[in-house]
């Protein structure tokens, strides 16, 4: 960990606690479609995999024709409310600040879509903090295809020896291992402890801080 120059983040439920912001925009969409709504914990297992996925998941199987339709109503509610109850995670703050003050390079990756990506960060943690901010973009596939992750690595001249990758869940840990980054696994995010160990993650933290001893 010694030789680490850069550090890529995933951003929901690792930088930030975005899951009540989330299902409210998904309940609104799925209401709106006068179907059923789904809780907290039920959406903690459907995020991770991009909004089309999302939108797949929370859906009744014989409903897939209602996907653009509940991602239109979803993102759009989504647009208005995305920061009303998201919060960063405790010691993050604190973290990037230490990182940075040790020149080490910061970057996040996310499967959310990349215009939403782009405002949460920089609105929660200022848009100078990280080197490069990278949603989902079309025509780029989204995490555990390791394409993205290879294009910053290219973007920022890094190697994949050069660069740790932190996520909370097993598309980050599939994610890692794709594009041949060693990964930390946080349990304070949507998923627990035994998916990150069942996943392949290198290392397992609890705390924010954990993370400098690391490095």
């Amino acid at each position: 960990m010694t030789t680490v120059k850069a550090v890529i983040f995933d951003l929901d439920g690792t930088l930030a606690d975005t899951l009540e912001d989330l299902t409210d925009a998904y309940n609104y969409g799925l209401k709106e479609l006068g179907l059923g709504e789904h809780n907290k914990e039920q959406y903690k297992m459907m995020v991770g995999s991009g909004s089309r996925e999302l939108c797949r998941k929370a859906l009744p199987p014989d409903r897939p024709d209602l996907i653009d339709k509940l991602l239109e109503l979803s993102l759009s509610r989504y647009n208005d409310h995305y920061l009303d109850k998201t919060a960063a995670y405790p010691g993050i703050a604190e973290l990037l600040d230490e990182l940075t003050r040790c020149n080490i390079r910061l970057a996040v990756l996310s499967n959310k879509p990349d215009s939403f990506t782009n405002k949460i960060v920089a609105e929660m943690f200022g848009p100078e903090r990280f080197e490069i901010i990278r949603g989902q973009l079309d025509g780029t596939p989204t995490k555990p295809d390791p394409t993205a992750v290879l294009a910053i690595l290219e973007q920022m001249q890094l190697s994949c020896a050069d660069v740790l990758y932190v996520g909370d869940s097993a598309t980050d840990m599939a994610t890692a291992a794709a594009a041949q980054l060693p990964s930390v696994g946080v349990t304070w995010g949507f998923r627990d402890r035994q998916e990150l160990q069942d996943t392949g993650a290198g290392h397992i933290i609890d705390r924010a801080a954990e993370l400098l001893d690391l490095l």
